[in-house]
């Protein structure tokens, strides 16, 4: 039988499939951005996986959720919140992008002034009602929302968002508004800041309330249609959708909460970074995922991921739910060259994506990009990509870059595009900096992980630039993401908010009373998804500050009741993670909790992969060579390009080399060693 991963991003969609023996497939397809479950199936398809019956479970990771944000394509959302805050998500808060910037302007929200509705009630911080919801009160606010309705036609329906005051306290209110809308307004998507998002902070939880509604419609057309296509094809084992925080959601519910599917498809490119890293036994990795429209960097520390309880799809527009801690930069094969109003070559972060894609595809595109730049420097091969199967077309690539880039800056194309080749590198090396060197970590200890098609031709230029020594590239890094999904587990995580002085008048009953109330809720998710009480496991976790602090850190602990004890223990977790953040710690400083997380694991059967065997000669594995160009002086040397398919455990080749793969093309730079 055969596990099945499949991650469909903005440019290419990968599947993986891996069986009982081991016996791995690798298919790409290009992706097909106006019906996202259509390159799913286009991929499925290629080896009649589900047409033989034999596939028990396929896991899918997708970028609909984050491009339909970033592009603000979802829909048009309906703001319902305590009267007097309608304003909440337009305040947002003090912070400016650049501190210096008189011209900066806040981002825009993702609702309307004119769709915001206030309703008459008032929870107070303690969790006591000041003010009830009234039977009138709810037929006002139905009459406020039926009003405005109005200037939607039915094909274009608006989704409602509630995040009530307090509600995280006490969802008594917010929980009688939204039964009664949903019993008024049975055609609307309606998403509840008690449900997706309970904790504190007004302008976070509406915000992420806010976003899982703008994004419920398409997500639900996204996971309709993959059902529906499944169903056709009589597949009747699991099938799940990946989640931001790392974790599968079953299929049938995955539209329930859609805003934790945001870092859907980038979250797993991690889970593979690790399992990779482990195999060195490394214990500290960064992987690099670079496609066809962005490059996504994870950190891996003590051998786990790493979660953010706050992510940011735009500046200051925050979900506020635990995520693995990602950061994306507009850099992949696709992204696009130009010469800026001052005169400096740029790249990125506009993409030609995968229609027309960059002018090598030869699908109507004229604008150099990073792959344009790859082949004219010879690291793609000219026949083509995908074992042949997407040809390239070199005269388009020296085209594009000889009139845009090369000749209004005066050098020759081989110049201009080793220009582009740097910079983009350099954009890359910023976001791995973000979360190494920021972070206080010395990108020196860790080994670096390649993920995604477009990562192999830059992973040894950009490991040199780090002061990396060690880099990963797996048989499977064009699709580590979707390999990601298929050794992922069922994942829950429920965070809650109970803002408390860590001392001896703390109430620790209360903090412990919490944890096992959101706990005995994942267990109920995870046995109705199948696991019994031995496969789930339970990891906790703390938000903690010093008194008068702003913003909180994360602090791991181990599955035990918190008290007097053990508080002690706690204290100088988080006193240690203070310091590795931030640099320095105050041990006579009161500590403050904030939230309390807990995530809940289901544990699934791991298929192992097979061993590279070595049954092969070195030089068998030779195919040709051709001309690289690895310095800004445009001189070529001559390379050997080797079949990846035919090298064998316990092979080595010095750099510089070429290795393809029938998904990728691993560039090996001088001074380097392959083994």
């Amino acid at each position: 039988m055969w596990s099945i991963g499949v991650d469909t991003g903005g440019t290419f969609t990968d599947l993986v499939a891996i069986n009982t023996d081991g016996d791995i497939k690798r298919i790409k397809v290009p992706s097909t951005p106006s019906d996202p479950a259509g390159a799913v199936f286009e991929a499925l398809s290629r080896e009649s996986f589900l047409d033989e019956g034999n596939v028990d479970n396929i896991v899918i990771g997708t970028t609909i959720a984050t491009n339909a944000l970033l592009q603000r394509k979802g829909a048009q959302t309906l703001f319902v919140t305590t009267k007097g805050f309608e304003d909440i998500l337009f305040i947002q808060r003090i912070d400016r992008k650049g501190l210096y910037d008189l011209q900066w302007v806040k981002p825009k929200p993702y609702v309307e002034r004119k769709h915001c509705v206030g309703v008459q009630e008032r929870i107070l911080s303690d969790g006591s009602v000041f003010t009830e919801i009234t039977p009138k009160e709810l037929k006002r606010v139905e009459k406020d929302i039926k009003e405005k309705l109005k200037e939607f036609d039915k094909e274009n329906l608006p989704t409602i968002a509630i995040s009530l005051l307090f509600s995280y306290v006490n969802n008594e209110n917010e929980k009688k508004v939204t039964d009664y809308l949903i019993s008024k307004f049975p055609n609307l998507e309606i998403s509840a800041s008690y449900d997706v998002a309970p904790i504190w902070r007004e302008y976070e939880r509406g915000n992420t309330t806010t976003m899982d509604a703008y994004v419920k419609p398409i997500v639900s057309k996204f996971s309709n249609s993959l059902s529906e296509g499944l169903k056709e094809r009589d597949f009747s084992g699991r099938a799940s959708l990946m989640k931001s925080n790392g974790g599968q959601v079953p299929l049938n519910i995955s539209s329930k909460r859609p805003v934790e599917m945001v870092l859907s498809g980038l979250a797993s490119g991690i889970i593979s970074g690790a399992y990779y890293a482990k195999s060195v036994n490394s214990q500290k990795a960064v992987t690099l995922d670079m496609g066809g429209t962005s490059a996504d960097v994870g950190v891996i520390l003590d051998g786990e991921t790493t979660f953010s309880g706050l992510f940011e799809v735009e500046w200051g527009l925050p979900i506020a739910m635990p995520i693995l801690d990602v950061t994306t930069i507009g850099a992949g094969g696709g992204s696009i060259a130009y010469i800026d109003s001052g005169g400096l070559l740029q790249v990125g972060p506009q993409s030609a994506g995968a229609d027309p894609g960059p002018a090598c595809y030869d699908k109507g595109g004229n604008n150099p990009t990073v792959s344009d730049a790859n082949l004219v420097l010879g690291y793609l091969n000219p026949e083509g990509l995908i074992g042949g199967k997407l040809p390239l077309n070199y005269a388009n690539a020296f085209k594009s870059i000889e009139e845009k880039i090369a000749k209004p800056l005066n050098l020759s194309v081989e110049k201009a595009a080793y220009g582009m080749f740097t910079i983009v590198n350099n954009n890359m090396v910023n976001g791995i900096r973000r979360v190494s060197v920021e972070r206080g970590y010395d990108p020196r200890d860790f080994v670096l992980v390649a993920a995604g098609g477009a990562t192999g031709a830059h992973i040894t230029a950009l490991a040199s630039e780090m002061g990396i020594n060690t880099v990963i590239v797996s048989k499977l890094s064009s699709g580590l993401c979707a390999y990601g999904q298929i050794i992922s587990d069922v994942k829950y995580n429920y965070m809650a908010t109970i803002p408390v002085r860590l001392d001896e008048n703390c109430d620790y009953e209360k903090i412990n009373r919490l944890f096992k109330d959101i706990e005995t809720k994942g267990k109920k998710h995870l046995k109705n998804d199948g696991f019994d009480e031995e496969e789930i496991d339970i990891y906790r976790s703390l938000e903690m500050r010093y008194l008068g602090q702003i913003h909180e850190c994360t602090v791991n602990i181990e599955t035990f009741d918190i008290d007097s004890e053990t508080i002690d223990k706690v204290k100088d977790a988080f006193h240690k993670r203070h310091e590795e953040l931030y640099t320095y710690s105050e041990l006579q400083s009161p500590v403050e909790l904030v939230n309390i997380e807990s995530t809940l694991y289901g544990r699934i059967d791991r298929p192992a992969p097979a061993e590279i065997e070595s049954d092969t000669l070195l030089k068998d594995a030779i195919k040709s060579s051709r001309n690289l160009i690895f310095s800004n002086s445009g001189e070529s040397i001559k390379t050997l390009v080797y079949d990846g398919n035919l090298l064998s455990d316990g092979h080595q080749i010095d750099g510089p080399a070429v290795v393809e793969e029938d998904t990728t093309t691993l560039v090996i730079e001088p001074g380097w060693l392959l083994e």
